[in-house]
């Protein structure tokens, strides 16, 4: 677990689609992830990854039975382009409105014109999904993380992302912005103190869903249930901050 693979290009790492609990589905990639939201009144995307694997995504949205122009809203985690390199043309596609943290604003300019910037504590509300907005810089600046409730079978389940967990900005030399590291830890630190029933990664690697995704297909377990993971990761995640730190 916690281990990345890469592909020579982005669109190997293509994933079939499939509903992760309740109104939440995971679309792929590999590379990068994206989920997919069924509010009742439209549907809200989490990041919509890179440019060249845009096709496999609005592949995936039609595989589930829903359909591209039925995206209301795109919400991203953080400005790095396998987040975001493919909004513009999904935007233009759909009419999507595109929402980001307010710190990543700037930057994130080179892929897309934001429509809403996101602060701590706003809620954006959609059909019967309330998404909390959580800022969590380190990774990036502005980097969010996303927490809503989603029901299946008559039970209610918190899920919950950490929106910037990778450590290559936390290298020496390749910072994305100055104190980047400590903020890293306190939102580290902040985000042990969420409730989170289902895990879902802005990664794969970050809480095994290609793995999950084909248990729960083949055998109807679904793994993604799991309160323990999220402190699990957390933790992989501090540890691995302080072996980066150790290299300098």
């Amino acid at each position: 677990m916690f281990e990345r693979k890469s592909f020579k290009n982005h669109y190997e790492g293509a994933i079939e689609p499939f509903k992760i609990i309740g109104n939440t589905y995971f679309i792929g990639t590999v590379p990068a992830s994206s989920h997919l939201i069924d509010t009742g009144d439209g549907l809200i995307l989490i990041d919509t990854g890179y440019g060249d694997t845009l096709f496999l995504l609005i592949n995936s949205i039609y595989k589930l039975g829903f359909s591209p122009y039925d995206v209301k809203y795109i919400i991203h985690t953080h400005w790095h382009g396998d987040h975001t390199e493919a909004t513009a043309a999904f935007a233009h596609l759909t009419g999507a409105k595109t929402f980001i943290g307010k710190k990543d604003a700037q930057k994130v300019r080179a892929y897309f014109e934001p429509d809403v910037l996101l602060s701590e504590g706003d809620v954006v509300c959609l059909g019967n999904t309330k998404i909390e907005v959580v800022e969590t810089p380190g990774h990036t600046e502005g980097t969010i993380s996303l927490f809503y409730e989603t029901e299946e079978n008559g039970k209610k389940y918190q899920v919950g992302t950490f929106g910037g967990a990778g450590a290559n900005t936390l290298v020496k030399g390749k910072f994305d912005y100055d104190n980047c590291r400590s903020d890293y830890l306190a939102s580290i630190n902040k985000l042990r103190n969420r409730s989170v029933d289902v895990f879902i990664g802005n990664h794969v690697w970050n809480n095994d869903t290609e793995r999950k995704g084909i248990i729960l297909k083949e055998t109807g377990e679904n793994q993604f249930i799991d309160k323990d993971i999220w402190y699990e990761f957390l933790d992989f995640c501090e540890k691995r901050l302080y072996e980066t730190m150790a290299k300098d």
